[in-house]
């Protein structure tokens, strides 16, 4: 079993990453904002992944063992926090609008890492601006859960591997050698959600990261399951808030 490294601060800076690029398992003692003003970047732990393109962040509580994986060209920044102002002990996806952008690119750009003698308190200042705008910033319900029982989790696995299989859940649990009750029970209870908002969690996750690499439009709804371009449009519109054709603009 590889070993987790322990890191007793979490980071501030800047890390740029190459396309498919990452940070191995980790865990620090403090909180973490993890925000890509540039490509998509994904969070994962042992309870699922969180994914994230340049309007959203991640929220890291302490303690948790975590890894990074960059999908595309990404400008990684990293927010190290010692209080926690969102009152989270969970990972979130979070609203990052232009003022709140601003101010982690403004903050994560001081290559110093803390204030300097003559700063008269500026990054102090330019900190306490980022938590307000922070304890503001809407959760977005963007994670992608993982599953514990063996029989979901072959059906996940099955969608993992080819995100346009539209298959009916009751032939998917035929395959994983269950019941279609059986498994919307299991949808229900370990990823929260049902079976069809799980899959478009599931395809617009994929959706992000084939756009990152670059993939058309029109590619990655056929290769992602939408019956047409428009209609993962209006999906991925509505998820994120602007269509898939401005996402790496």
């Amino acid at each position: 079993m590889p070993q987790i490294r322990h890191m007793p601060e979490a980071p501030t800076g800047r890390r740029p990453l190459a396309p498919g690029a990452g940070i191995d398992a980790h865990r620090h003692d403090t909180h973490q904002i993890v925000y890509a003003c540039r490509g998509v970047l994904s969070v994962t732990t042992n309870a699922g992944t969180w994914v994230a393109p340049a309007n959203r962040a991640i929220w890291v509580p302490a303690g948790t063992v975590h890894e990074h994986r960059a999908h595309g060209d990404t400008d990684l920044r990293l927010v190290g926090l010692t209080g926690n102002p969102l009152a989270l002990d969970r990972p979130a996806v979070l609203a990052v609008g232009p003022l709140l952008r601003e101010l982690i690119i403004a903050y994560t750009d001081d290559t110093a890492g803390g204030a300097t003698p003559d700063d008269g308190g500026e990054r102090a200042r330019l900190l306490a601006v980022l938590l307000d705008r922070l304890r503001r910033a809407p959760e977005q319900p963007f994670h992608l859960p993982a599953p514990e029982d063996p029989r979901l989790a072959a059906v996940c696995a099955i969608l993992h591997r080819d995100p346009a299989d539209g298959r009916t859940l009751a032939r998917l649990a035929a395959a994983a050698g269950t019941s279609e009750r059986t498994l919307a029970r299991l949808c229900r209870r370990e990823l929260g959600m049902s079976f069809p908002q799980w899959r478009t969690q599931l395809r617009l996750h994929h959706a992000l990261l084939l756009l990152a690499d670059g993939v058309p439009v029109t590619a990655v709804a056929h290769r992602c399951g939408w019956a047409s371009a428009s209609a993962f449009i209006d999906v991925f519109r509505r998820a994120f808030g602007y269509t898939p054709g401005r996402a790496f603009t």
